[in-house]
C-alpha cells in the first residue's frame, strides 16, 4: 500500500513555439503556438499534464490553483478536480480557466498512474489497445502543393484513412483548395473539411453540398460557429446523409457537451483533454456522449489524448494535428508514431508514457 501520496510540489511554465510555416483556418491565422506545462510531484514521482493556451494559463495555475493542489493527496483526482472547479466560480469556468485546470487534472492523472508503476491506459481500463487517427492541417495559408504533399504524407506515410483540410478565410480559393486535396489523396482515404465556425447556416450548406458533390467529403465540421446551436441543426438536418456534421472543440464543461447533444446538433461529438478540464472532463463527456448513442472523436494534443481515448466507449477517431504533432514530438520522448493509420500507447511505460525534454522546451520559454 502507497504511504507517501502527499504532493509536495506544482510548478507551472509557458513555451511558445513558432509555427514552422504560416497557419490559418477559417477564422483565424497564427504564427506560434504556446503550450503550457505542469509538473506536478509525490512520492518520488513527478506527473506532466499540459494544455495549449496564452501564458496567463501559467499564471493563474502558479497563483491561484496551484496551492488549492499542494500538499492534497495525488490519489484524489476528482477532489482536487471538484476544489479546483469550485475554486474559479467568479473567474468563469470557461476558456482558459477551464484550460489551465485541464493541465494540472492531466498531470494528476500522469502522476497516480506512476506512483501506482502502472500505463495510464492500463488504470482507466481499455476499451481498445490502439486509437485510429486522421491527419488534420491543410491551412488556408498553404498553397495547394504544400497541401497535397501533406494530405499525401498522411495517406502514403503513416496510413491515415482520413485527412482534413480548413476552408472558409477565402471561400472563393476553396474549391480548387478542395480539388486539389481530392486528387492528391485519391480514393484511398476519406477527405474531411473544417470552417471553423466562418459560415452563416446557408452558405455553410451550399458549400456542404458542393464539396460532397465535387469530392465526396464524409465531415463538415464546425460549418458555423459552435455557439449556435439552431444553426448547427439546420444545416445537420439539410446535409448529405453521407457527411457527418461535428462539432464541440470549444466544450469546456459538461453543460457545454450536454447542450449540443440534447439538440441534436451533430451527428460526432468532439472533445478537446487540453480544454474540457482534463482528462477528468474528458471522460465525463465520453458518457454523456455515449450515453446519447453518438460517437466521440478527440481533438489535437494526440500524445495527451492516446491513452484516454483507448478508454472511451464510442470513440471515433482522433485527431493528428499537425502543429500539435510537431511540438510534442519537440518536447517529449515518447510521443506516438503512427503505424497504419492508428497510434497505441507504451505499454511498457508508466502514465502517459510521456518524458519531458526539458532542455529543448527551455530555448522556447515564454
Amino acid at each position: 500500500m502507497l504511504k507517501d501520496t502527499a504532493i509536495t510540489g506544482l510548478t507551472a511554465r509557458a513555451y511558445t513555439v513558432p509555427t514552422d510555416q504560416p497557419e490559418a483556418d477559417g477564422t483565424l491565422s497564427w504564427n506560434s503556438t504556446t503550450m503550457i506545462v505542469v509538473e506536478l510531484s509525490a512520492g518520488g514521482q513527478s506527473g506532466i499534464g499540459y494544455t495549449y493556451a496564452d501564458p496567463a494559463a501559467a499564471t493563474l495555475i502558479n497563483g491561484k490553483l496551484g496551492p488549492l493542489v499542494t500538499g492534497g493527496d495525488a490519489m484524489d483526482i476528482r477532489g482536487h478536480w471538484m476544489r479546483l472547479r469550485g475554486a474559479v466560480r467568479n473567474l468563469g469556468r470557461s476558456g482558459l480557466v477551464s484550460s489551465a485546470i485541464a493541465a494540472i487534472d492531466t498531470a494528476l492523472w500522469d502522476l497516480k498512474a506512476r506512483l501506482l508503476d502502472l500505463p495510464l491506459a492500463s488504470l482507466l481500463g481499455q476499451a481498445r489497445n490502439q486509437v485510429e487517427i486522421y491527419g488534420s492541417g491543410g491551412f488556408t495559408s498553404y498553397d495547394n502543393r504544400t497541401l497535397a504533399d501533406q494530405l499525401a504524407g498522411w495517406v502514403e506515410r503513416d496510413g491515415c484513412r482520413a485527412v482534413k483540410v480548413k476552408i472558409g478565410s477565402e471561400p472563393e480559393r476553396d474549391p480548387a483548395r478542395v480539388a486539389a486535396a481530392r486528387h492528391a489523396i485519391g480514393d484511398a482515404a476519406q477527405l474531411f473539411v473544417d470552417a471553423n465556425g466562418a459560415f452563416s447556416p446557408r452558405t455553410a450548406l451550399h458549400y456542404t453540398h458542393l464539396f460532397a458533390d465535387m469530392a465526396d467529403i464524409r465531415w463538415m465540421e464546425e460549418p458555423v460557429s459552435s455557439d449556435d446551436l439552431a444553426g448547427l441543426v439546420a444545416v445537420r438536418r439539410a446535409a448529405p446523409s453521407r457527411v457527418d456534421i461535428a462539432a464541440g472543440e470549444y466544450v469546456y464543461t459538461e453543460d457545454d457537451a450536454r447542450h449540443m447533444l440534447a439538440a441534436e446538433a451533430v451527428d460526432v461529438q468532439q472533445a478537446d483533454i487540453t480544454r474540457c478540464g482534463g482528462l477528468t472532463g474528458f471522460l465525463d463527456i465520453a458518457a454523456l456522449t455515449a450515453a446519447h448513442h453518438r460517437d466521440l472523436s478527440a481533438h489535437c494534443a494526440p500524445a495527451l489524448h492516446l491513452h484516454a481515448a483507448c478508454a472511451v466507449e464510442r470513440l471515433r477517431h482522433l485527431e493528428w494535428f499537425h502543429d500539435h504533432v510537431r511540438i510534442e514530438h519537440m518536447f517529449f520522448d515518447g510521443a506516438p508514431v503512427p503505424h497504419q493509420g492508428a497510434i497505441a500507447p507504451d505499454m511498457s511505460r508508466p502514465g502517459h508514457g510521456l518524458s519531458f525534454k526539458r532542455s529543448v522546451a527551455e530555448r522556447y520559454a515564454a
